[in-house]
Formats: structure tokens, sequence, C-alpha cells
């Protein structure tokens, strides 16, 4: 019987997951890392010592099959790092269904699908689940419909696991981090970039825009995120449950109706539209 405590991480091959990871492959864990492409989970494998099990656990016979593997080679399972996630945008009026739809099976039934898989191993070994959510889970932007709504219903799954089965030893809690230099993250900054004219500094002009009225002026690193996620795996958090970490450099408590006062602000073209 292995003595390690047993993680699953969702969305393992690159960003947060990755480094949710690799964190805890150091920390001495059995991490089991599940996503879509199976060529960074396998070097996650050479590299970190995870076990690789490349898988879209937005079906039921995925999810079963990610608590399997963590069964059959470690025997129980300690925690989960629900971190699988797409991003799509559109307002209500004219975002794609098809979008709305693979963005909601992948960031909402996903999770509720390896959550129902794993919840009676996570009883027995009194574990902990935590959840990728995103400030968008708790502010909104324009055109971000599919993506915020989808956050904000990760949240509320994650707290209805909270309080349906904290009396059974399990904890569970969210972080909601804001923007992270992450491969999604990366492709996203480098359209706006070409959006807002930004030059040749591409993705790292575009993160510096971003992020320069909030508190900190700069996006987060994934191992930032990552140390969050342990803790909150960890028996050091064990009277932490539902709760929301914000990990976004003070953006949520900042008024935006201050920003005038330090900067003068004029909207981009087609910003009001």
């Amino acid at each position: 019987m292995n003595d390690k405590r047993v993680v699953i991480v969702t969305g393992a091959g690159s960003g947060i997951g990755e480094a949710a990871a690799r964190l805890l492959c150091e920390g001495g864990h059995s991490v089991v890392a599940g996503g879509r492409r199976a060529e960074p989970l396998e070097r996650l494998a050479r590299e970190a010592g995870a076990l690789a099990h490349p898988c879209d656990v937005g079906t039921p016979e995925a999810a079963d099959s990610l608590v399997r593997a963590a069964l059959d080679t470690y025997g129980r399972i300690d925690g989960i790092v629900l971190n699988a996630g797409i991003g799509r945008g559109g307002t209500v009026g004219d975002l794609s269904l098809d979008d709305w739809d693979e963005v909601m099976r992948t960031n909402v039934t996903g999770p509720l699908l390896l959550l129902r898989a794993a919840m009676p191993h996570l009883i027995e070994a009194r574990g902990a689940v935590v959840s990728v959510a995103s400030v968008s889970a708790l502010r909104n932007g324009r055109g971000n419909a599919p993506y915020a709504v989808s956050k904000s219903a990760l949240l509320q799954l994650a707290r209805s696991v909270a309080v349906d089965y904290a009396h059974l030893g399990v904890r569970s809690n969210i972080v909601c981090p804001s923007w992270v230099r992450t491969e999604m993250a990366d492709r996203r900054m480098s359209r706006f970039a070409d959006e807002a004219g930004l030059g040749d500094g591409g993705a790292d002009s575009a993160y510096a825009e971003a992020t320069r009225l909030l508190p900190m002026g700069r996006p987060a690193e994934p191992r930032e995120v990552a140390e969050a996620i342990s803790w909150l795996l960890s028996p050091a958090s064990s009277y932490v449950n539902g709760s929301v970490l914000t990990i976004d450099g003070g953006a949520t408590a900042l008024d935006p109706g201050t920003l005038a006062f330090d900067f003068r602000i004029t909207p981009r073209e087609d910003a009001a539209l």
C-alpha cells in the first residue's frame, strides 16, 4: 500500500496544473497527471515522477479511468486539483452555442464527473479538493460570458462539496487567479497585442498593459498559484473549507472608480461598442 498522499491533477500538461503537479511531486506526493495532450504529461512523468494519464475528463468514462488509474497504481486518493479548463469569449447575444457547450463541458461537467467518481475514495481518505476558478468568477469583463459563467458555476460546485461532505471529512476550496503566465493566457495576450497595436513586444507588452493598473503591476507565475493549491491540500489548512482565495495581485481589492485619480484612462477604439 502506498504511504504517500495521492493527488489527481487535471489540466496538468501546462500552466497552473503543471506547476501544481511538479510542486506536489517535490513535496513527496504521488501525483496522477490528467490532461488531453500525451506529450507534456509524459515529459512531466519523466522529469517530476508523476503518473501520466492522458484523458478528457469531460466524459464519464474518462473520469472513471482517471480515478481507476490512481487506485490501481497507488490504492488511494487523498486530493484532487480541478484545474482543466478552456476559455471562449462572446456576449449573450452573439456567443457560439458550440463554444458555450464546450466550455461548460470542460469547466463544469468535467469537474462534476471526476468528483462523482472519486468521492467515495476522498471520503475514505478524508481528503481535500482544490478547484481552480478565476477572478472571472467574481468580476466580469466585456465579451466574457461563457468563461465567466463557467467559472462561477465551478465555484459553487466546489462550495456544494464543501457544504455537503465536510461532515464526512472532505474539504473543498477554490482559488481565483487573475492573469497568470500560462499557455492559454499567452495566446490571449498575443491576440490582445495585435488588436491593440502594442508593437513588437508581443505577449510581454500585452501582459504589461493588462496588469499595469493592478496594485502589484504584474501577472502571476504558475508556481505562485501552485503554492496556494499545495497549502489548501495540506493538513496545514485543516479548518479551511468552502473558502475562495483570490490570487490576483490585489485586483479584486481595487475600486476601479478611483483609477482616474492616478491614471488618464481613454477607451480603445471599439471598446465602448
